[in-house]
């Protein structure tokens, strides 16, 4: 007869909980894991597999009962660190979609929107293009394997049942989402430059001949200059978003680091 104790069956249950439910916070927040348009039972699958995977490598757990305040306890902490690693990958592609809205409203198609099922909003036809791009090549740098990679690591830095988590990460996260801003004006720059001195010279032009209707003219050449701009800018996006994973990857690591530090010290 198989005999067990009760610490053995709180260990065998919790070798595989808290990993499964650190994975599945960071897939509920990480770019394409974390789609909506993507269905829920595969990423639990997924999260389910690498968990079982990743446990028997781990440090060994706290045998303490899930349902207990310390198991309710650990059991927040896991969510917290799963979500805060897949945000900060997630500012990536909220940057990228700022930088499609920004060369939108320059080409005149902020009106020109279509129904994006990942966010279930209307979205600018130009940030939907950049966020399509933005996704394809993430795949293609690996970052979803690389995420992957920082977030099992973290089981190192982070071990289950780690006692206190440092508030000094919640300021690095914030910095951080500061980003999305400033990465999203600096991808769209150059053809927010250019779209604003056509701009300046319709202005112009209208002053000179008034006759002209500043609408009827300046639309279609700035719609038209636009697209050929999106051309011209588009073959040279890969190499800074790839920059931008790359760096946005050593941040997670960062902030890994910045939560199991000891409290008063920062990242």
């Amino acid at each position: 007869m198989i005999s067990f104790t009760l610490d053995q069956l709180y260990g065998w249950i919790n070798a595989f909980l808290w990993p499964f439910v650190r994975l599945l916070a960071m897939f509920s927040v990480a770019p394409l894991f974390g789609e909506s348009s993507a269905p829920s039972i595969p990423k639990v699958g997924l999260a389910a597999i690498i968990a079982m995977v990743v446990a028997p490598t781990l440090p060994a757990f706290p045998a303490v009962a899930p349902s207990s305040y310390e198991g309710l306890w650990i059991l927040a902490q896991q969510v917290f660190i799963g979500m805060s690693l897949g945000f900060v990958m997630r500012i990536a592609f909220s940057a990228v979609q700022t930088a499609g809205d920004f060369v939108g409203l320059q080409m005149g198609l902020s009106l020109a929107t279509i129904y994006d099922p990942s966010t279930h909003s209307n979205t600018e036809v130009v940030a939907r293009l950049f966020n399509m791009l933005a996704m394809l090549l993430f795949l293609v740098f690996n970052g979803h394997l690389l995420m992957l990679d920082v977030l099992i690591r973290s089981f190192t830095v982070l071990p289950i049942g780690h006692d206190t988590l440092n508030p000094a990460a919640f300021m690095g996260i914030a910095e951080l989402g500061g980003r999305i801003f400033s990465s999203g004006l600096l991808l769209a720059l150059p053809l927010i430059a250019a779209l604003l001195t056509l701009n300046l010279a319709l202005g112009i032009l209208n002053r000179a001949a008034p006759q002209l209707s500043a609408f009827s003219v300046g639309f279609p050449i700035t719609l038209i200059s636009g697209v050929v701009l999106l051309t011209v800018v588009l073959p040279h996006t890969p190499s800074y978003l790839n920059e931008f994973y790359q760096d946005l990857l050593a941040a997670m690591a960062r902030i890994a680091d910045t939560l199991a530090a000891p409290r008063g010290t920062g990242s």
